[in-house]
């Protein structure tokens, strides 16, 4: 990375005294926040001041143990590791710019704490700021590099002219289809489960996705994620997380940072538990075989939010899930499309997107697209908050060359016709009662935090008490493992007093 420093001024003509430990620093530690070990850093910066009213200069600026350390400055324009005779003007300010790259290995441990001295000055004139960067180590997943200095790739589909279509990838070997919480996985490219084989990943596993990198799950394999409820909910040590691989505080809430999960067409037995999916830019797009007998997905206990197109593209697919939270998307929340399954219990499909204009809705159905027409056999929804920030928060697209059979029961739904658009669609009749079955409109859900993906709902809820107890199978707790068997709440979340 190629560092600039806009000096404050040019002039050489001046008469410097020495620096005798008077510098003031715009902090006192610099925190590189968390990196991945031999994975360079972002750059940080130290503002460092002269506030007297005579021109110094620094004799000394450098790391504390020299060339041999594995933090990088720049200063003044400068790169290096030690620095001498840096002049700086009265009532001026110079910049310092820190990176890194560690190697946690040599310290046999999966987490280090580097910590070092930037040092300003000589002997007793010295002033320190300390400078602490988190590294973890990691397993690192990545296509091999061919003889001719390309990338591996692997082939995810076929062009109009039926011609291959490729990207940088890799298929993931027997001996790594096991997903451990050791260690976090860095992905770089798009790892494949071969057909015929399985992926599992324990409870607390952690998985990065480099930028334009994802996992695809081929026809025939299947992806298994054995997360579990977490005694903290900031730490979430049981759950497996999906997400990008820049740590660093500022990229904790950014959209598109990798592309996302794919289930194939094929692809078989998916089931994830305590998946906590976010920052991709379709998290997760599930393409279903016919006929829909067996789920092409399984979701419980699962947080799908912040992707930059679609959090849940399925596609033809048989989707079950409950105890679900579906959030945030700059296009749908979930969109079913070209018909399919959809079974949704105590599920929160929420759109609260804050970063631009977004071009869906939370829960969008259909079953065509214009040239294909497929069957929209099922889908039933119940117990389920569907909302957001928009008026209306629900689509639906029907042909009427395929079935296209929907309902919704005991749900919160978010639809305000404004101006009569859809006043004269059948499938907006919300009289009837064989598709919308004591169904709330437009009423406050009182999330807790929406505009950051926190669905927990409060004490001005409309879903208070008022989901069906009634359902089969039942689902007694929820996402977080609060009991629901009396007087259950709709949505993912039970409502919980405050002491």
């Amino acid at each position: 990375m190629a560092l600039i420093l806009l000096a404050p001024s040019c002039r050489k003509d001046f008469d410097y005294a020495p620096s005798s430990g008077n510098l003031s620093f715009s902090k006192d530690t610099v925190f590189l926040d968390t990196i991945f070990t031999n994975i360079g850093s972002a750059t940080y910066t130290l503002k460092v001041y002269n506030k007297g009213g005579s021109d110094i200069q620094i004799p000394f600026i450098g790391l504390e143990t020299g060339e041999a350390s594995s933090y990088r400055l720049n200063v003044d324009g400068l790169a290096g590791k030690q620095f001498t005779n840096i002049p700086l003007l009265a009532k001026d300010s110079l910049f310092v710019f820190v990176e890194t790259t560690f190697d946690v290995a040599p310290t046999n441990a999966n987490e280090f704490l580097y910590t070092e001295g930037l040092l300003f000055g000589n002997g007793e004139d010295t002033q320190r700021v300390e400078l602490v960067t988190l590294v973890k180590d990691a397993v690192f997943l990545y296509p091999a590099t061919q003889t001719d200095g390309t990338k591996e790739t692997i082939v995810v589909g076929q062009d109009a002219d039926g011609n291959d279509i490729r990207v940088e990838g890799f298929y993931l070997q027997p001996e790594q289809l096991q997903f451990t919480n050791e260690k976090p996985y860095v992905i770089y490219g798009y790892a494949a489960v071969p057909g015929g084989s399985a992926l599992a990943m324990d409870a607390g596993a952690r998985v990065h996705f480099h930028n334009n990198s994802g996992l695809v799950v081929e026809d025939g394999a299947s992806l298994q994620v054995h997360g579990a409820l977490s005694g903290d909910q900031e730490l979430l040590e049981n759950e497996v997380i999906f997400e990008g691989d820049r740590l660093e505080p500022g990229y904790a809430n950014q959209p598109g940072q990798w592309g996302g999960l794919w289930l194939q067409s094929g692809s078989i037995n998916n089931e994830l538990d305590h998946l906590t999916l976010k920052n991709a830019t379709v998290g997760i797009r599930a393409e279903g075989t016919s006929p829909l007998t067996s789920p092409t997905l399984t979701l419980r206990n699962c947080q799908i939010y912040n992707s930059l197109e679609h959090n849940l593209w399925a596609t033809s697919a048989h989707v079950v899930a409950e105890n679900t939270a579906v959030g945030s998307a700059g296009g749908y929340g979930l969109l079913g499309q070209l018909g399919g399954r959809y079974q949704f219990t105590h599920c929160t499909l929420a759109n609260y997107w804050g970063n631009g204009f977004r071009t869906g809705t939370a829960l969008a159905l259909n079953n065509t697209n214009g040239t294909e027409v497929v069957a929209l056999e099922e889908a039933q929804f119940v117990n389920c908050i569907v909302a957001g920030s928009s008026t209306i928060e629900f689509l639906l697209n029907e042909d009427p060359m395929a079935d296209f059979n929907f309902n919704f029961r005991n749900c919160l739904l978010q639809f305000v016709d404004t101006d009569g658009s859809f006043s004269d669609d059948p499938l907006y009749n919300f009289a009837d009662a064989n598709r919308y079955i004591d169904v709330i409109f437009d009423s406050e859900p009182d999330f807790f935090l929406p505009f950051g993906n926190q669905y927990q709902i409060g004490p001005n809820s409309a879903a208070l008490d008022v989901a069906d107890p009634n359902i089969a199978p039942p689902v007694p707790v929820d996402i977080l493992g609060v009991d629901r068997t009396q007087n259950p709440d709709i949505g993912a979340y039970e409502f919980v007093p405050e002491n």
